[in-house]
């Protein structure tokens, strides 16, 4: 293992401690933001896992070798427009790997690589799920985020699926993958930005009781699928405001025949910019939200 994946000194010693650990993915350094915000939201992730008492272990990939816990320069590297890093999903990983490629790695990925080393929960922004469809004669395209969550045990503390998806029909797909999907604090299920409207079926208020539902999940039910946690995002901006910025933002989108994995960045963007960088202050907030609620999970469930 030690040939395709390097662990960090430093993670290294906090899984052979049994201390508690935060995988955090690339793709929002790689892709998901622009240049300095990228690198401005994974130093600051990091600082609020620190912070709280966790190890931050940044997950992407270098010159082909998969990193468990990356420098602020590997960091820099991977948010450099330039060197176009690659977009790596799980099924990626191995052709990235022999190819000698950077990569940003998605939800999906980090997923995969976390729980391959042991690390039990990850926090990113929103998921990727059942994309809209405005034609019902378009194909279907459904995020592989969903399925690599429901294949590892790995708690993934998120602000739900991104609102540019169909979040409804991605709720109803992780019930029927067999993914327990909680809501922290909140009795609503959260939408990136926004509100879902959508009433959670599980929640919790503290970071014991999740981490003895997850102790439950894994070890007495011996359940393979993993956790999704919920969290409110802490800057919410209207729904409807969303919606309307949203639409015509996906009627570009099919009128180019963007491929699947530049559709996510192009609608993110184009709701950036109907908002004047609204839904960016709002994503960079969440990240970090997000980060702080993992840190609060981990310790318990090291605890």
């Amino acid at each position: 293992m030690d040939e395709l994946i390097r662990i960090s000194d430093e993670v290294i010693a906090a899984l052979r401690d049994g201390r508690p650990i935060v995988a955090l993915e690339t793709s929002v350094v790689a892709q998901g933001l622009p240049p300095p915000a990228n690198l401005e939201s994974a130093r600051r992730c990091a600082q609020v896992v620190r912070d709280g008492g966790a190890v931050p272990a940044a997950i992407g990939i270098i010159e082909g070798r998969i990193l468990v816990g990356m420098s602020d320069a590997e960091l820099q590297r991977l948010g450099d427009p330039a060197r176009k890093p690659l977009k790596a999903g799980a099924r990626e990983l191995a052709a990235i790997c022999a190819q000698k490629r950077d990569a940003g790695t998605t939800v999906s990925a980090t997923c995969a690589v976390a729980a391959r080393v042991g690390i039990r929960v990850f926090a990113t922004g929103g998921i990727g799920g059942v994309h809209r469809r405005l034609d019902a004669l378009e194909p279907g395209d459904v995020s592989a985020d969903l399925a690599e969550i429901a294949r590892h045990r790995v708690c993934v503390v998120c602000a739900g699926p991104k609102i540019i998806l169909d979040v409804p029909a991605t709720f109803e797909l992780l019930e029927t993958l067999g993914v327990p999907v909680w809501s922290y604090r909140s009795d609503e299920l959260p939408a990136f930005y926004c509100g879902s409207g959508l009433r959670a079926e599980q929640a919790f208020a503290s970071a014991v009781q999740v981490a003895q539902a997850l102790r439950a999940h894994w070890e007495v039910l011996e359940s393979p699928t993993g956790v999704v946690l919920t969290v409110q995002p802490p800057i919410a901006l209207p729904r409807a405001e969303i919606e309307a910025a949203l639409l015509p933002a996906l009627r570009e989108a099919a009128r180019r025949k963007l491929p699947g994995k530049e559709v996510t960045p192009f609608l993110l963007g184009a709701l950036s910019k109907a908002t004047a960088g609204r839904t960016q202050e709002a994503n960079l907030a969440l990240l970090e939200n997000n980060a702080t609620t993992a840190t609060e999970i981990s310790r318990a469930l090291s605890a």
